[in-house]
């Protein structure tokens, strides 16, 4: 059992929930730290944290687990790029634009953003990235810009070849891409957090909300808009779309890429329709047998806005899978959701059951409030595919909307391993 008194300190200080990553994660640190300073004696351990403000931060060090790799949720940083590329041209070099990473962690986000807008043709002197984290280990890890293979996944590495160098079987980036990136150790939720920096262009902070409860999400997004300009966009994770909806912000309208504009506020806004990436949505090692073909979770990454749409489901001829989803996400991302709705039913009629159409209805639902629904048609996506991950994390928020942090929790954890899986 975790120590409260320690718990409320590490929520106090950097706004953990103990209950978003479970007991075991905090008991290890705990154990690890008290073993260290305190002979293991929890009680005079908690001693030494009320007197010494660098164990408080070891601990933090030891409860923090960094997991992350370059290009995460590539849409991210294509969508970044774009806007980038269209805000420089906007200022004529009146300013360079400024971009903010936090938490950083070991620096894949922030260098990743240099990359992409390096690769997209803008100069050096046209941006700037400032990255924060509240771990000293993981910003000298950053600093040094050497990393493993654990932190190139995924088939396009073609980055890797232009902005690295191989060293004795680890990965240096180059010199270019690093002095683009002020690394500085900072807290979130520090009252007076970059008072005297002018305010950012584009802010990226992904899956770190979900490890928080509802008052302090609420806190940290207030303080993600102080750090925005007023026409900046926030950059989130996949889970925490329904959070920036329900505070009147509309998604940038780029499936994948978690973008929310923040001067597109309106009363009634819809979540970001997020349709999966095929890595992480492998065919059912159980599923149980369809009466119909299930639909294969392939979709183009980038579906053509003009496509023609596949038939009406009473058609003679069958539409393929790939152009009935790429279909339901252009109508969905265009607020098109009564469409996007009957598109999906359709497509179950012609090809039987299908996670990705599951998943979808379920997206829907939710953006019609009707969570209740919405929650039914995840659960059959993951009859269907149980490792769906993105069902598992659009579910684990709303179950921790309801109250049920235990339930998010496990949906968390079981979407947190199908991607070690495949990474």
């Amino acid at each position: 059992m975790t120590d409260a008194r320690i718990a409320q300190l590490l929520k106090e200080r950097i706004g953990l929930d103990a209950e978003s990553v479970g007991d075991a994660v905090i008991g290890r640190a705990i154990r690890q730290r008290s073993s260290k300073v305190a002979g293991g004696d929890v009680g005079l351990y908690w001693e030494r944290l009320q007197a010494s403000a660098e164990e408080v931060q070891a601990l933090i060090e030891a409860v923090i687990v960094p997991e992350t790799w370059f290009f995460r949720y590539p849409e991210s940083f294509a969508a970044l790029a774009q806007l980038a590329g269209r805000r420089v041209c906007e200022l004529a070099g009146a300013r360079p634009l400024r971009l903010l990473s936090l938490p950083c962690s070991s620096g894949e986000e922030p260098y990743s953003m240099v990359m992409a807008l390096l690769d997209a043709g803008l100069a050096p002197s046209a941006f700037q990235v400032d990255a924060l984290d509240v771990s000293r280990l993981v910003l000298e890890r950053a600093e040094e810009g050497r990393y493993g293979r654990n932190s190139f996944r995924g088939e396009n590495l073609g980055f890797r070849d232009r902005h690295f160098r191989g060293e004795d079987g680890d990965f240096q980036i180059s010199e270019t891409v690093r002095a683009k990136v002020q690394f500085r150790l900072g807290n979130l939720l520090a009252p007076a957090l970059l008072a005297d920096e002018a305010p950012y262009d584009y802010v990226f902070c992904r899956n770190l909300l979900i490890y928080f409860d509802r008052v302090t999400q609420e806190r940290v997004v207030d303080v993600l808009r102080r750090l925005a300009r007023e026409d900046g966009v926030l950059f989130i994770g996949p889970a925490e779309a329904s959070l920036l909806s329900r505070q009147g912000l509309r998604p940038l309208g780029v499936a994948q890429s978690f973008a929310f504009p923040l001067d597109s506020q309106a009363p009634a806004a819809r979540p970001a329709f997020v349709s999966p990436s095929p890595r992480h949505a492998p065919p059912p090692r159980h599923a149980p047998a369809p009466t119909k073909p299930s639909v294969a979770p392939v979709r183009p990454r980038h579906p053509k806005p003009n496509a023609p749409l596949p038939a009406p489901a009473s058609a003679p001829h069958v539409v393929p899978a790939s152009a009935g989803l790429a279909d339901i996400a252009r109508l969905a991302n265009s607020g098109q959701t009564a469409e996007a709705r009957q598109r999906c039913e359709a497509l179950l009629a012609q090809q039987g059951p299908s996670a990705e159409a599951f998943y979808w209805l379920g997206l829907l639902s939710d953006a019609q409030g009707q969570g209740a629904q919405a929650q039914g048609y995840y659960r059959k996506a993951l009859y269907l595919q149980p490792d769906h991950q993105e069902s598992l994390l659009h579910l684990a928020a709303l179950l921790a909307a309801q109250g049920d942090a235990e339930g998010a929790r496990r949906l968390q954890e079981r979407a947190a391993r199908g991607v070690k899986r495949d990474a």
